[in-house]
């Protein structure tokens, strides 16, 4: 296992090498001078950038001094987005620099044929290749053997005619030498001019891409509203408005104030109840404590739930079961608790299998009254299909984030039944939630983070 762990590693650190080293080709090398300050320059930021970007990721995992995490993350983690788009338009720009180098390729061999034909073709002919007056006699007529009379006049001709200039030590005469390596230099020039302007607009595209997704991170999520009808939910609880957070991911990047941010934007939407569905932090209780402080503030009508995300499980899940506690939420692990409308469960998330407290269905809704509505908990949106067989109305997941940053939708897509937004799978109703924060780079790109508030719409209403 261990073997197979450190091959996958390498693997992948091979990847990321040579994928850093395509751009750093494109970027720095095809765009700079051998041994010049901006070629050194770049090549120190290529090789510096991604071992921080490792670093950071390492010292996350490996529960590194806090202090350290915070060092590395915000450099190695926003390296890991501007990585990406700068791979990406680097893609883009591809057919502009396979066309600009078929034109630099022709152009050189125009030059070399040009100070070949400067060696090889008699003045008289390039003349009149080049619509000059010649004399009438044929290329053949001069080639033709001499007659006995004619060695003392060509002599005379050949004594009275201006000479050719001879050819130089390269082989090229004097006058098309010059030429050929200026058409060389030309379009050697032409190429670097296109690569530059390439690599130029592909590292503004990354920068701009990447800039504007950080701050729309650390801007905080906005409101987004959405009535789901519920064929169950009694009359009088039409229009009840549960307030749906998720992936907010307190951590070396997201701390006190963002968690901050997070509770002014939820109660500003005064909701009935408020729905944490995982994945609220990224680190220990000690390291996190007082940046999650906060969400105590947060305030509803009926009180505030959570459940466990994965993260929590990379985190210490049970010294987060009781911090929550101690902030006013109450978990729901595996458990449910009937609301004065319908039945409110939880189930744990899917890494909580690896300490033996895994998501447990029939626990949570195995003995409930059918009758009544039910809204599941559930960090997962994998965790629908089980969700079904217990005759859940509404499941409130996240996880997904939306795919955070572009194509990452498409990868999230392949690895789960919805990635954002509402999706019926039977008659179970599946509301995926893009997430407050991020992880990892503070970055979206095209998956704005938000908090939804879900009003609740009675069919007898």
């Amino acid at each position: 296992m261990v073997i197979v762990f450190a091959l996958v590693a390498l693997a992948v650190l091979a990847l990321v090498a040579g994928l850093h080293w395509y751009v750093w080709r494109r970027l720095v090398r095809d765009t700079t001078r051998p041994r010049g300050a901006a070629r050194r320059a770049g090549t120190v930021l290529f090789v510096a950038a991604p071992v921080l970007m490792i670093a950071a990721l390492v010292a996350e995992r490996s529960g590194a001094p806090f202090w350290l995490q915070r060092a590395l993350a915000w450099p190695g983690f926003l390296w890991m987005a501007l990585a990406l788009y700068l791979l990406l338009a680097t893609l883009a720009t591809e057919p502009v620099r396979v066309w600009a180098g078929r034109r630099a390729r022709r152009a050189t061999r125009e030059a070399v044929f040009a100070g070949l034909d400067g060696v090889r073709t008699p003045p008289a002919e390039r003349a009149a290749g080049e619509g000059f007056a010649t004399p009438a006699k044929s290329v053949r007529a001069e080639q033709a053997p001499a007659s006995p009379a004619e060695p003392s006049v060509r002599a005379d001709a050949a004594s009275a005619a201006p000479r050719e200039p001879s050819a130089g030590a390269d082989g090229t005469s004097p006058a098309e030498g010059p030429q050929a390596t200026a058409l060389a230099a030309s379009a050697l020039s032409r190429r670097v001019f296109v690569s530059r302007v390439a690599g130029g607009t592909a590292a503004a595209v990354a920068l701009g891409t990447t800039g504007w997704g950080t701050y729309g991170v650390l801007r905080g999520p906005r409101v987004k509203r959405l009535t789901v009808p519920l064929a169950k939910l009694p009359r009088s609880a039409h229009g009840f408005r549960i307030a749906v957070v998720s992936d907010i991911h307190l951590g070396p990047v997201l701390g006190r104030d963002f968690a901050r941010t997070v509770v002014d934007t939820i109660n500003s939407t005064q909701p009935d109840m408020i729905a944490v569905v995982g994945d609220l932090v990224d680190g220990s209780v000690k390291n996190l404590g007082p940046a999650a402080a906060p969400l105590a503030g947060l305030e509803s009508r009926l009180g505030t739930y959570f459940v466990t995300g994965n993260h929590e499980y990379f985190s210490g899940a049970a010294q987060w079961l009781d911090e929550v506690r101690t902030l006013g939420m109450r978990p729901l692990e595996n458990a449910r608790t009937e609301l004065p409308y319908f039945d409110l469960a939880g189930v744990n998330d899917l890494q909580g299998e690896s300490e033996g407290h895994g998501p447990d269905f029939r626990k949570a809704l195995g003995d409930r009254d059918p009758a009544r509505a039910c809204v599941l908990m559930a960090h997962q949106p994998v965790q629908v299909h089980e969700a079904v067989r217990y005759d859940v109305d509404l499941q409130l997941s996240g996880h997904t984030h939306g795919g955070q940053l572009w194509p990452g939708n498409l990868i999230a897509k392949a690895a789960n039944p919805t990635v954002a937004g509402l999706d019926r799978y039977g008659d179970t109703q599946l509301y995926v939630s893009r997430g407050a924060g991020a992880w990892g780079p503070p970055t979206r790109v095209w998956a704005p983070s938000d908090i939804t508030v879900i009003e609740l719409a009675s069919r007898e209403a």
